[in-house]
Parts: structure tokens; sequence; C-alpha cells
């Protein structure tokens, strides 16, 4: 996927993060927001997949599958979901860990219960 395609989804990834917003305000659990964002991508015919496992591999040796995406969209740009007071730095690692892990160039960390939203919304890139 080229950078421009991966910023012409990166806005329909917003748009739709917004729309629940917009619809679901925030003070839900995550897996609330989870289910809610699947069906505005399937909505929008984008194609996203939620709890995908990420392999940890050290030296060729598979050490863990512990690791899970909230969403992966387009099988380009993670997502994970909060729904906290406030983004700690852990939750910054673990977007980072993640697009390093599965190899993914883009990643968003969404907190839902931002008001407004764009207060909530970052990108993280690895080698893009």
């Amino acid at each position: 996927m080229t950078n421009e395609e991966l910023d012409l989804l990166s806005k329909r990834i917003l748009s739709a993060c917004l729309s629940v917003h917009r619809e679901m305000g925030p003070g839900l659990l995550e897996s609330a927001y989870e289910l809610c964002l699947l069906k505005e991508f399937e909505n929008e015919k984008v194609m996203a997949e939620s709890q995908i496992s990420i392999p940890l591999v050290y030296k060729g040796f598979k050490l863990s599958n512990d690791f899970r995406i909230d969403i992966l969209v387009e099988r380009e740009i993670l997502i994970e979901i909060k729904a906290v007071d406030v983004l700690l730095p852990v939750h910054e690692a673990q977007v980072i860990s993640y697009l390093k892990l599965a190899n993914k160039r883009l990643g968003f960390l969404v907190n839902f219960n931002s008001a407004p939203l764009k207060n909530g919304f970052k990108r993280f890139v690895n080698k893009f």
C-alpha cells in the first residue's frame, strides 16, 4: 500500500472513530467501542479484523501469542482502543510495540473517553 493510500485510509479511520464517538459518547467499555467501530467499518465497506494475535519472536523462537491488536484495518493499519480518563505512556508503548511486532507501518491509539475525541486520537508510524 502506498503512503497516499495509507493517508486516505487513515482519514476513513478517523471519520469512523468520530462517527462512533458522536453516536455513543464517552463512558462505555473498550469492547463496546470495538464492536461499534467494526460495524462502522462494515457499513463503509472497509475490511477490519478484531483481536488479531501477534507472536513474539526472538532469535527465531516463537515465545508467546499473548499480544492482540484490537482492530487491524485492511491488514495495514492497527487500532488500539482505550476508554480511560488519561492516556499514559504505557498505552503509547503498547501501540509502538504492536507496530514493531506485527511489522506494520501505521497505527492509531484512540481513547473514546476523550471529549472531544480529537484529544484522544494519536497516530504512530513505523518506517512510514
